[in-house]
């Protein structure tokens, strides 16, 4: 018998408690054991990347329903040096300590493997063994990084943010970026790379730069990644291109080999990051599934959207691949106010855990900043609530719709063999009769704007859909978005 879908929020981090007056930047990790650990930046001031940052910690261990008091973890004893980079544009004062950029793996061994940064110029390594009740003392393997520099001479470096993950082979992987700092927030230019580790974290070795800074993929930066169920190994990368979607590369032992990075028309770049976990894997399961996460928006609530530049982080959206994440059949909003970055995890029962940044609740005064992150929040939900309902393309029309749609191709199989490359959020549902139902755009430009209709066509059976409307009168927008729920 299906389980019923089943959706629970709790808030874990709040802004303006505890002595900080932001949290940000959210890890999550489920230990062998099963115990949850979310993580994050907590940010003195709120005012900067470059701020007064620690990095604090909370576990659970009855799946994300109740938690520890928060601790702080990372504490490089000795003297700090700023990053000159952030001084040079004033992006911090002298006496600031950044601890950024935590990440955190789940070993099978049982242990918990955590990199951090400080200045965003060093980095550290440090490991639990109690499901993160205590830690080794920090270890630095900044000495990793220099290894990049014959190739590319960084000023800045961050790893994650997010999780990293254990190989099938043991092998410990993490994307991380790397930057000159000449540009804007001294975060830019950037390109992406992993570093990993075949001896459980005790030393770590420099992978091959897996996305450069060109024209077409501009300035790549926070990487999230998954090992596939064939054992290659997938980056999903932010970037600042024009596009406006994810890219993503593969390679055959997530160090060396990077395909040619690609754009994913199913996944938008509002520019923010997002997360990634596995979910399931055959045998053991019946799909090789993969859920991503991130803000499902292309829109600016000031309409000056320009191509490469940040839209509204809002609309945080869950969306899962049947097929190793070749294609994304199912998508769900789990937050549609200001949400930007998250982090994924899944408990042994297959529940699905999501950590991510959120504003305040509807009706709240600083609801009136929609950029303000006031809260993270950790949302749990079973597949069933993920699969249930409507999927994310099955909504009314609006702008966000249309500048989503404008660039945004699927492709639908309709023979088995050649493929229809169909405007974004068209709908093709199987019907009871073995017939299929297309709900799409009309028009012979296939730009999405308001004077464009949806109309409704049916196949005369389940292997061929037809490419003309229907021959009753087109309907409007909203109504054939109804209808098709309807069916």
């Amino acid at each position: 018998m299906a389980a019923e879908p089943q959706l629970a929020k709790l808030n874990l981090f709040e802004a303006g408690k505890g002595d900080y007056a932001l949290y940000r930047i959210p890890g999550l990790v489920v230990t062998a054991k099963g115990t949850v650990l979310a993580y994050c930046e907590a940010r003195r001031t709120g005012k900067s990347d470059w701020d007064t940052i620690d990095i604090l910690l909370r576990r659970s261990t009855d799946g994300g329903k109740t938690w520890s008091p928060r601790v702080k973890i990372a504490d490089v004893p000795g003297p700090k040096t700023k990053n000159p980079v952030a001084l040079a544009q004033k992006l911090a004062n002298p006496e600031d300590v950044t601890y950024n950029n935590p990440v955190a793996f789940a070993n099978r061994d049982g242990s918990v493997q955590f990199l951090f940064c400080l200045e965003y110029c060093r980095c550290f390594s440090m490991r639990s063994d109690d499901d993160g009740v205590t830690w080794t003392k920090p270890v630095e393997i900044t000495a990793t990084f220099d290894k990049f520099r014959p190739e590319y001479n960084w000023k800045v470096l961050a790893t994650g943010p997010g999780h990293g993950i254990q190989l099938k082979s043991g092998r410990l992987v993490v994307p991380v970026w790397l930057s000159t700092g000449t540009g804007g927030h001294a975060h830019r230019p950037s390109v992406t790379s992993t570093i990993f580790s075949d001896d459980n974290g005790r030393t770590w070795q420099r992978g091959e730069i897996a996305v450069p800074n060109t024209n077409e993929w501009f300035n790549p930066n926070e990487t999230v990644v998954v090992q596939l169920a064939d054992g290659r190994v997938m980056l999903n990368v932010r970037s600042e291109s024009k596009t406006h979607r994810r890219l993503v590369t593969i390679s055959p032992d997530g160090a060396t080999g990077w395909s040619k990075p690609r754009f994913d028309n199913a996944l938008l770049e509002p520019i923010c990051m997002a997360s990634i976990i596995r979910l399931s894997e055959q045998p053991a399961s019946d799909k090789n599934r993969i859920v991503f996460a991130n803000p499902h928006n292309l829109a600016r609530a000031d309409g000056k959207e320009a191509d490469g530049k940040s839209r509204d982080r809002k609309n945080l959206s869950i969306k899962l691949s049947e097929d190793d994440g070749q294609t994304w059949s199912i998508g769900k909003v789990l937050e549609p106010g200001m949400s930007a970055y998250s982090d994924l995890a899944v408990l042994p029962d297959g529940t699905i855990l999501c950590l991510y940044e959120r504003g305040r609740d509807a009706g709240d005064d600083e609801q009136k900043k929609p950029t303000s992150y006031a809260l993270l929040t950790l949302a749990r939900f079973n597949l069933e609530w993920l699969t249930a309902g409507t999927v994310a393309t099955d909504r009314d029309w609006n702008k966000q719709d249309q500048l989503n749609a404008k660039l945004d191709r699927m492709t639908i199989t309709d023979d088995g063999q050649s493929p229809n490359q169909l405007v974004c959020d068209t709908t093709l549902r199987e019907l009871p009769d073995g017939s299929w139902s297309l709900c799409m755009l009309a028009g012979e430009d296939f730009e999405p704007s308001p004077k464009n209709d949806l109309g409704l066509t049916r196949s005369t059976d389940a292997t061929t859909a037809n490419t003309q409307p229907a021959a009753e009168t087109p309907q409007t927008v909203a109504e054939s978005a109804r209808a098709a729920r309807e069916i």
